[in-house]
Protein backbone atom coordinates (compact mmCIF):
# COMPACT_ATOMS: atom_id res chain seq x y z
CA UNK A 1 0.00 0.00 0.00
CA UNK A 2 1.37 3.23 -0.90
CA UNK A 3 0.72 6.55 1.34
CA UNK A 4 -2.23 7.55 -0.53
CA UNK A 5 -4.16 4.43 0.14
CA UNK A 6 -3.15 4.87 3.64
CA UNK A 7 -4.54 7.84 4.22
CA UNK A 8 -7.66 7.19 1.84
CA UNK A 9 -7.92 3.98 4.49
CA UNK A 10 -7.99 6.18 7.50
CA UNK A 11 -9.71 8.14 6.24
CA UNK A 12 -13.13 5.53 5.37
CA UNK A 13 -12.35 4.56 9.08
CA UNK A 14 -12.33 7.97 10.27
CA UNK A 15 -15.91 8.48 8.24
CA UNK A 16 -17.51 5.32 9.54
CA UNK A 17 -16.75 6.65 13.24
CA UNK A 18 -18.41 9.72 12.17
CA UNK A 19 -21.65 7.70 11.14
CA UNK A 20 -21.65 5.08 13.67
CA UNK A 21 -23.10 7.59 15.69
CA UNK A 22 -26.39 8.00 13.30
CA UNK A 23 -28.29 5.04 14.26
CA UNK A 24 -31.18 3.75 12.66
CA UNK A 25 -32.41 1.99 15.25
CA UNK A 26 -30.57 -0.31 18.07
CA UNK A 27 -27.03 -0.73 16.87
CA UNK A 28 -27.65 -0.61 13.70
CA UNK A 29 -26.00 2.98 11.71
CA UNK A 30 -24.36 4.13 8.67
CA UNK A 31 -21.27 3.27 9.20
CA UNK A 32 -20.95 0.23 6.58
CA UNK A 33 -21.74 2.70 4.00
CA UNK A 34 -17.63 3.85 4.21
CA UNK A 35 -16.66 0.03 3.82
CA UNK A 36 -18.79 -0.72 1.18
CA UNK A 37 -17.29 2.18 -0.73
CA UNK A 38 -13.55 1.16 0.45
CA UNK A 39 -14.27 -2.21 -1.15
CA UNK A 40 -15.33 -0.46 -4.22
CA UNK A 41 -12.14 2.18 -4.41
CA UNK A 42 -9.45 0.65 -2.68
CA UNK A 43 -9.58 -3.03 -2.14
CA UNK A 44 -12.10 -5.93 -1.10
CA UNK A 45 -9.71 -6.74 1.97
CA UNK A 46 -9.60 -2.92 3.14
CA UNK A 47 -13.42 -2.34 2.94
CA UNK A 48 -13.96 -5.33 5.28
CA UNK A 49 -11.15 -3.86 7.66
CA UNK A 50 -13.53 -0.63 7.58
CA UNK A 51 -16.26 -3.05 8.16
CA UNK A 52 -15.19 -4.30 11.29
CA UNK A 53 -13.76 -1.38 12.71
CA UNK A 54 -17.03 0.24 11.93
CA UNK A 55 -19.16 -2.28 13.80
CA UNK A 56 -16.88 -2.16 16.37
CA UNK A 57 -16.95 1.69 16.81
CA UNK A 58 -20.83 1.49 16.58
CA UNK A 59 -21.32 -1.15 19.15
CA UNK A 60 -18.99 0.95 21.35
CA UNK A 61 -21.14 3.84 21.07
CA UNK A 62 -24.56 1.90 21.48
CA UNK A 63 -22.88 0.28 25.02
CA UNK A 64 -22.32 -3.47 23.15
CA UNK A 65 -26.17 -4.44 23.45
CA UNK A 66 -25.26 -7.70 22.54
CA UNK A 67 -22.29 -8.33 24.43
CA UNK A 68 -18.75 -7.73 23.15
CA UNK A 69 -18.07 -11.27 22.14
CA UNK A 70 -21.08 -11.06 19.81
CA UNK A 71 -20.01 -8.05 18.42
CA UNK A 72 -16.40 -9.33 17.83
CA UNK A 73 -18.32 -12.14 16.15
CA UNK A 74 -20.82 -9.56 14.19
CA UNK A 75 -17.21 -7.67 13.28
CA UNK A 76 -16.02 -10.58 11.76
CA UNK A 77 -19.36 -11.34 9.67
CA UNK A 78 -18.70 -7.69 8.30
CA UNK A 79 -15.41 -8.29 7.19
CA UNK A 80 -16.36 -11.06 5.39
CA UNK A 81 -19.24 -9.30 4.23
CA UNK A 82 -17.80 -6.47 2.59
CA UNK A 83 -14.81 -8.40 1.49
CA UNK A 84 -17.05 -10.62 -0.69
CA UNK A 85 -19.07 -7.54 -1.60
CA UNK A 86 -15.96 -6.11 -3.18
CA UNK A 87 -14.73 -8.94 -4.77
CA UNK A 88 -18.16 -9.75 -6.66
CA UNK A 89 -18.14 -6.08 -7.44
CA UNK A 90 -14.60 -6.06 -9.13
CA UNK A 91 -14.86 -9.44 -10.63
CA UNK A 92 -17.88 -10.59 -11.45
CA UNK A 93 -21.14 -8.05 -11.74
CA UNK A 94 -21.85 -5.02 -9.41
CA UNK A 95 -25.78 -5.85 -9.03
CA UNK A 96 -25.12 -9.29 -7.80
CA UNK A 97 -22.78 -7.67 -5.53
CA UNK A 98 -25.07 -5.88 -4.17
CA UNK A 99 -27.89 -8.39 -3.80
CA UNK A 100 -25.77 -10.37 -2.30
CA UNK A 101 -24.31 -8.13 -0.01
CA UNK A 102 -27.49 -7.24 1.23
CA UNK A 103 -28.73 -10.90 1.68
CA UNK A 104 -25.58 -11.24 3.68
CA UNK A 105 -25.52 -8.56 5.54
CA UNK A 106 -29.82 -8.95 6.28
CA UNK A 107 -31.18 -12.04 6.62
CA UNK A 108 -27.90 -14.25 6.87
CA UNK A 109 -25.95 -12.19 9.51
CA UNK A 110 -28.99 -11.62 11.64
CA UNK A 111 -29.66 -15.41 12.13
CA UNK A 112 -25.89 -16.16 12.17
CA UNK A 113 -25.91 -13.39 15.03
CA UNK A 114 -29.21 -14.72 16.72
CA UNK A 115 -27.53 -18.39 16.95
CA UNK A 116 -24.65 -16.98 18.73
CA UNK A 117 -26.58 -14.74 21.31
CA UNK A 118 -29.17 -18.02 21.89
CA UNK A 119 -25.87 -20.41 22.34
CA UNK A 120 -24.28 -17.78 25.16
CA UNK A 121 -27.67 -17.11 26.87
CA UNK A 122 -28.20 -20.64 27.19
CA UNK A 123 -30.93 -20.34 25.77
CA UNK A 124 -30.68 -22.12 21.99
CA UNK A 125 -34.59 -22.74 21.25
CA UNK A 126 -36.09 -22.11 18.29
CA UNK A 127 -38.35 -19.35 19.93
CA UNK A 128 -35.51 -17.25 20.80
CA UNK A 129 -33.76 -17.32 18.19
CA UNK A 130 -36.52 -16.64 15.24
CA UNK A 131 -37.21 -13.98 18.25
CA UNK A 132 -34.30 -11.89 17.43
CA UNK A 133 -34.61 -12.58 13.67
CA UNK A 134 -38.25 -11.42 13.83
CA UNK A 135 -37.00 -8.16 15.31
CA UNK A 136 -33.60 -7.42 13.34
CA UNK A 137 -34.00 -8.71 9.93
CA UNK A 138 -36.38 -5.78 8.46
CA UNK A 139 -34.20 -2.73 10.29
CA UNK A 140 -30.62 -4.26 9.27
CA UNK A 141 -31.63 -5.37 5.68
CA UNK A 142 -33.40 -2.01 5.13
CA UNK A 143 -30.18 -0.24 6.83
CA UNK A 144 -27.85 -2.60 4.80
CA UNK A 145 -29.47 -1.81 1.88
CA UNK A 146 -29.17 1.74 2.28
CA UNK A 147 -25.95 1.95 3.29
CA UNK A 148 -24.60 -0.74 -0.02
CA UNK A 149 -26.82 1.35 -2.36
CA UNK A 150 -25.76 4.57 -1.19
CA UNK A 151 -22.17 3.50 -1.22
CA UNK A 152 -22.51 2.73 -5.07
CA UNK A 153 -24.36 5.88 -5.96
CA UNK A 154 -21.25 7.84 -4.79
CA UNK A 155 -18.73 5.94 -6.29
CA UNK A 156 -20.67 6.24 -9.70
CA UNK A 157 -20.36 10.10 -9.13
CA UNK A 158 -16.27 9.48 -7.66
CA UNK A 159 -15.83 8.00 -10.72
CA UNK A 160 -17.80 10.50 -13.05
CA UNK A 161 -15.64 13.27 -11.18
CA UNK A 162 -12.72 11.54 -12.31
CA UNK A 163 -11.57 10.59 -8.93
CA UNK A 164 -8.56 8.72 -9.37
CA UNK A 165 -6.79 6.60 -7.00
Amino acid sequence: MNTKRIVLLSLFIALSAVLSNIKIVYSIAFDSLPAFLAAIILSPIAGGIVGALGHLLTAFTSGFPFTIPVHLFIALQMLVIVWIFGVLFKKINKYIAIIVAIILNGPVATILSGLLIAYLNHSFTFKTVSSFFMLMVVPLTLASAVNIVLAFILQKVMKRANFKI
